[in-house]
This record gives structure tokens, C-alpha cells and sequence, in this order.
């Protein structure tokens, strides 16, 4: 086997003795490795921990002469064992200290760390924040006071959950619920403050119908990154692109409502809030129940047929063909 160094301090390419052993502790550089310590040989059986091996010495010992007049043939067979054991640890131990690609693949171990999808926490914090804003917005019910009450709510459904669905999301390497769940979280934890401070006097309200143009900007910038994690979505299901589709083009008529200070259009961004919390609550339940059940139960618009099939099983635990085995991506 040979090894190689790589990088800033690359040595040239030395051969391994196949027999070279570890340096022992004790032992001063340059010196050679001492000899086989009595009593250590894993492969010798007839001696026991500490004791020295004597010719001889077991002579009387029954269980010894029928070891010394058995079968040739197994004896031999015996000895075949051995030595392939010899050789294999040989082997193993070369791949140990190997510093090439193929010793650092051997010593290549997957750690495992299951969790749920979070996207069902995330989800349903969106829903229940988006869908109480979103139909006031929609003037279907509440005051101008009504914001005042809702901001706890908003903060630690919306805001809270949605922020820690978004961090157990980079766990789960899901960059669609990484940029959805961190941005809406992100926004609904303002949102509160804003309406926390506008509560305590320290702020003005900002009513519905009003022409707003720093307000507005705060739903440019949700439309435009939710727009992008729509199309991304495009790439797990149908479920969370219609979420994201819904919601982008809400914040859209929102921002616009508030820039020209038109109420038809910030209303009609409020219908589709709360569509979008809507199918929210329906895709988070799926993948709940999915979860659950492991198996489908509520389709999700995957692209496989089992996905969409009632009873079908859509999520592997194993991931092998993906190049990922025991790792499963995402949702």
C-alpha cells in the first residue's frame, strides 16, 4: 500500500511495510519495535494470560493430545483460518493509519440523527398567525383593535415556532423550509413588536387603507424571497409550492395595497392569506399524519404515484440510491 501526503507540506510517496507495527510508547525513535510480549499473541491458544509457552509443557493435558492427533485435513483447515484472520488484520490495520482516499473512506462512518419533518411545526405556526391576520385584513371580522390583541399570538405561533422550524430545518437540510420558515418567522416576530409598541403608545398604527410606502417594503421583500422559494418547492411537491405560490402573491397585492393606499387591494392580499393558510394547515396535517402512519394518507402532489395514493408508501429510510444511505433529505 502506499500513502501520500496532500497540501502544504506534501512528502513524497513512501512504500509501507506490510509488517510495520505501531511505535511503541516506551520505545525511543530509531529504535526497533521490541519483541512480541509473552503472553500476547492473540492467536495462540495454548497459553494463558502471562504465562510463557514451553514446548512441551501441556503434554499430560488430555484435551492437547487430541488436539495433536486429529484430523490432518482439520488441523490444516484450522491453519488456513488463521492466516486468512492474519491477513484481514493486516489489512484493517493498514486502512487504520492510512492517510489516502481509500483510508479515509474506510474510516468513513454515518451518524444518524432522526427527526420529524419540521416543517409540520412550522407550517402550522404559520397557519394559525397568517390565518387571524389574513382575515382581518380581509375585513371578515375585528376593529382596528384587533391587531392589539393578536400580537402575542403572532410572535410566538408565527414568529417563534416558524423560527425553530427553520433551525431544525438546516438539521434536515431542507432549504425550502430553511428560506420560508426563517423569513415568515422573522416577519411575524416584527409584525408583534410593531403592533407591541403601537400598544404601548411608543409607535402609530398603521390602519387598512392607508398608503404606507416603508410598511409596503416590508411585503416587497416577503414577496420577492417567497417567490423564489415557491420555485424551488416545485422541485419536493405540489403542496408547499401552492403555500408559497398563494402567499407570495398575497404579500404582492399587500405591498401594492399599502403603497397606493388602496383597501380593495389589501383586502384581496388578505383572501389569499388566508387561502394560503389554508393549504398550509392541509400540508402540514399530511405530512403529520405521513409521519404517523408511514404511509400516505392525505396526498401531498408528490411526483410519484405512491406519494398521491392513499396507503402508498412515498419516503424510503433508506436512501441508498440517492448516495445517502440511512439520510433522508428534506421532507
Amino acid at each position: 500500500m502506499v500513502f501520500r501526503r496532500y497540501g502544504r507540506h506534501a512528502e513524497r510517496v513512501r512504500a509501507v511495510d506490510p509488517n510495520a507495527r505501531p511505535v511503541d510508547m516506551n520505545t525511543r525513535a530509531g529504535e526497533p519495535y521490541p519483541a512480541e510480549p509473552v503472553g500476547s499473541d492473540p492467536y495462540r491458544r495454548d497459553q494463558t494470560a502471562g504465562e510463557a509457552y514451553t514446548p512441551g509443557r501441556h503434554e499430560d493435558n488430555p484435551l492437547r493430545r487430541d488436539r495433536r492427533d486429529e484430523d490432518p485435513l482439520r488441523r490444516d483447515r484450522r491453519d488456513e483460518v488463521a492466516g486468512r484472520d492474519r491477513e484481514a488484520g493486516d489489512r484493517w490495520y493498514d486502512l487504520a493509519v492510512a492517510d489516502d482516499e481509500v483510508g479515509w473512506r474506510s474510516r468513513t462512518r454515518v451518524v444518524l440523527s432522526p427527526m420529524a419533518a419540521p416543517s409540520i411545526i412550522g407550517l402550522f405556526g404559520f397557519m394559525g398567525a397568517t390565518l387571524m391576520v389574513g382575515a382581518w385584513q380581509a375585513g371578515w371580522y375585528g376593529s382596528t383593535n384587533t391587531p392589539g390583541i393578536i400580537w402575542p399570538f403572532a410572535i410566538f405561533f408565527g414568529g417563534l415556532a416558524q423560527l425553530v422550524a427553520g433551525f431544525y430545518a438546516l438539521r434536515a437540510r431542507d432549504t425550502v423550509a430553511v428560506a420560508a420558515h426563517g423569513t415568515w418567522g422573522a416577519f411575524w416576530l416584527g409584525w408583534g413588536v410593531l403592533q407591541a409598541l403601537v400598544a404601548a403608545g411608543v409607535a402609530s398604527a398603521i390602519p387598512l387603507g392607508a398608503a404606507n410606502s416603508s410598511f409596503a417594503m416590508w411585503f416587497v421583500v416577503l414577496a420577492s424571497i417567497t417567490l423564489m422559494a415557491a420555485l424551488a418547492a416545485l422541485g419536493q411537491n405540489l403542496g408547499v409550492s401552492a403555500v408559497l405560490w398563494t402567499l407570495a402573491a398575497g404579500s404582492a397585492l399587500t405591498a401594492a395595497g399599502f403603497w397606493a393606499g388602496s383597501l380593495n387591494v389589501q383586502r384581496a392580499g388578505g383572501v389569499l392569506f388566508v387561502i394560503s393558510a389554508g393549504i398550509a394547515w392541509l400540508v402540514a396535517s399530511a405530512m403529520m399524519f405521513a409521519g404517523s402512519f408511514g404511509r400516505t394518507i392525505i396526498p401531498l402532489g408528490e411526483y410519484s404515484r405512491e406519494g398521491n395514493v392513499p396507503g402508498g408508501i412515498s419516503m424510503r429510510p433508506l436512501q441508498y440510491r440517492g448516495g445517502m444511505p440511512g439520510v433522508k433529505v428534506g421532507q
